[in-house]
């Protein structure tokens, strides 16, 4: 009877080592600190007849939690376990006769404490199965933080790699975009490079983008297209619509959207010089589009302000060459100088002087004289301007030997001042750069000539003038008012006190030739009304006009007086 009770209790102490033997394998599947904990605590009354007290966990800093997971407040028993230090050992309290302390051992140290408590100290066996237990408790906790650590590890690595995949797309994006931008730029440079001008950028802005490009003025005219599409009649856009648009553009850091198209200005300043166009009726335009349509304009600004400095500067340098070239200045430097701005001053050369009446900008004229020369005359033109009038330099084609186009250009100069009434002096012929002073003088002399007429619109040629060249030799025309009065004076007075026309009677009677029907017709008054003034004439002058000298010297004064008419 006694060997029964030593086998009862060795097979209690098998089965109880084999219940804590699965439990452990349980507990080790478990990945949950606190599930880990209630198979530990829930087992201690079924492997002993201890009864589980409290549990604490050195990752919680030791706070002491009941069986139910109720926190516990004992600083006495926190003390004694952190005094401990990882070894079993009793604690003191009112909870149970016998109190201990089991560390839940782990690898690298001790994952907290397992305090329980019984009205007597168990047997060494007991104790025992206590032991194991806390020490597979403090194992699959072990194992629980090293698999929360590589869960939260390969968490991160995912996160990391996920990152690392979004970096790497907006690295591949962004060198994408880099590339296109690096393209766009080489594109443009190039273009800007090579002078091509704007229709080098709008083919270079196709190429780039695939789109239809058009590239305006600053009024909204187009100056080049590039693309499918291009339009018969380029469409205009009303004033007010326009002036909104370029404000929103100009305020705008990038380009702006007008319905199907995207718009952006060259201003390389507060100025816009043109506006540069993406046609994008599907709206697929992107960032590179848009970026290649900015730089675009940057190129068209500098393509724009480079050429209107060169056209400042040209235009500065020719007006301080036809300066000098009217003051005088010698041959050699005169033709090296004119060479560049694209005039050859070698060959004969004529001056013009023009004035032209009515409300308009000196710039109108200059420009208007330089188109008319160039479709009448075939020839470029050096041009300044002096007190009101435009001074032309002109060369005068060889084949122009017999003759001359002068009043052909002058009416071509009409159409394109379209208001206003204009006169026109040219000088004579000269064949250096040191005889435009003087020709300079005679087309002077030519427009002044045709100012005092009764008709000052029209064109003068000092070549042309005949027996009027000795009646303008000068500004000082005291002789020949003295030459007019002598022969005229009664006939002048006698106009003045009854209002008549005596000397422009016999002005046109000898321009006439002495022929009575021309001049009654120039006249516009009957034959007979002729003979009477006639008879007046002589009458009161005094003189006989069947005398070859009285005759001549009567013509002569009249055609001064013509000249100098209203000055007399």
């Amino acid at each position: 009877m006694k060997d029964v009770e030593p086998m009862a209790a060795l097979r209690e102490h098998l089965s109880s080592l084999t219940s804590l033997f699965v439990l452990g394998m349980v507990m080790s599947d478990r990945h949950d600190e606190q599930e880990i904990l209630r198979l530990a605590v829930s087992s201690v009354a079924s492997l002993t007849s201890c009864r589980p007290l409290v549990t604490a966990l050195a990752g919680d800093d030791m706070r002491l939690h009941a069986p139910n997971g109720r926190t516990v407040v004992r600083p006495d028993l926190t003390a004694r376990l952190i005094e401990l230090d990882g070894r079993e050992g009793s604690v003191d309290g009112t909870d149970a006769a016998w109190m201990w302390a089991y560390p839940l051992r782990a690898l690298g140290g001790q994952a907290g404490y397992l305090v329980v408590g019984a009205d007597a100290e168990p047997s060494e066996n007991r104790r025992f199965l206590l032991r194991m237990l806390a020490q597979q408790a403090g194992s699959a906790l072990s194992g629980a933080a090293l698999y929360s650590r590589e869960r939260e590890t390969a968490q991160r690595l995912r996160t990391a790699n996920s990152e690392l995949e979004g970096v790497n797309r907006e690295l591949l994006t962004s060198v994408a975009a880099m590339e296109g931008r690096r393209k766009a730029h080489e594109a443009l440079a190039s273009v800007a490079a090579s002078g091509a001008g704007e229709p080098g950028i709008a083919d270079a802005l196709f190429r780039l983008t695939g789109l239809g490009v058009a590239v305006e003025d600053r009024f909204g005219n187009l100056q080049a297209w590039a693309g499918p599409g291009r339009p018969e009649r380029y469409p205009p856009i009303p004033a007010p619509r326009r002036t909104q648009l370029l404000a929103e553009a100009r305020r705008s850091p990038l380009p702006i959207r007008d319905r199907d198209r995207l718009i952006a200005v060259a201003q390389p300043r507060e100025e816009v010089l043109g506006v540069i166009v993406l046609v994008d009726p599907d709206r697929r335009a992107g960032e590179h589009e848009t970026f290649a349509l900015a730089h675009g304009a940057v190129v068209l600004a500098m393509e724009l302000v480079h050429r209107r400095s060169l056209a400042e500067t040209e235009l500065r340098l020719r007006r301080q060459l036809v300066d000098d070239l009217l003051t005088g200045t010698d041959d050699e430097s005169a033709v090296l100088r004119a060479d560049p701005l694209g005039h050859d001053l070698r060959g004969p050369h004529h001056v013009l002087v023009v004035q032209w009446t009515g409300d308009h900008p000196d710039e109108a004229l200059i420009r208007a004289v330089d188109r008319a020369a160039d479709t009448v005359l075939d020839a470029r033109v050096l041009q300044a301007r002096r007190g009101g009038r435009v001074v032309v330099v002109v060369r005068r084609p060889e084949a122009w030997a017999e003759g001359h186009r002068w009043n052909e250009m002058f009416r071509a100069l009409g159409r394109r001042m379209r208001s206003g009434t204009g006169s026109m002096g040219v000088g004579g012929v000269c064949r250096t750069p040191s005889g435009l002073p003087r020709s300079f003088a005679e087309a002077e002399r030519a427009l002044r000539i045709r100012l005092e007429t009764a008709d000052p619109t029209g064109v003068v040629v000092y070549d042309d003038l005949g027996i009027y060249r000795l009646l303008a030799l000068g500004d000082d025309d005291q002789e020949v008012r003295r030459f007019v009065r002598e022969w005229l004076g009664p006939l002048l007075d006698y106009d003045s006190a009854n209002h008549s026309n005596l000397v422009l009677t016999l002005w046109q009677y000898l321009e006439c030739g002495g022929n009575y029907d021309a001049a009654a017709r120039a006249l516009l008054i009957h034959r007979s009304t002729l003979r009477y003034r006639l008879r007046r004439i002589r009458e009161l002058g005094d003189h006989d006009l069947s005398e070859v000298d009285t005759r001549l010297n009567m013509h002569v004064a009249t055609r001064a007086w013509n000249v100098l008419r209203g000055s007399i």
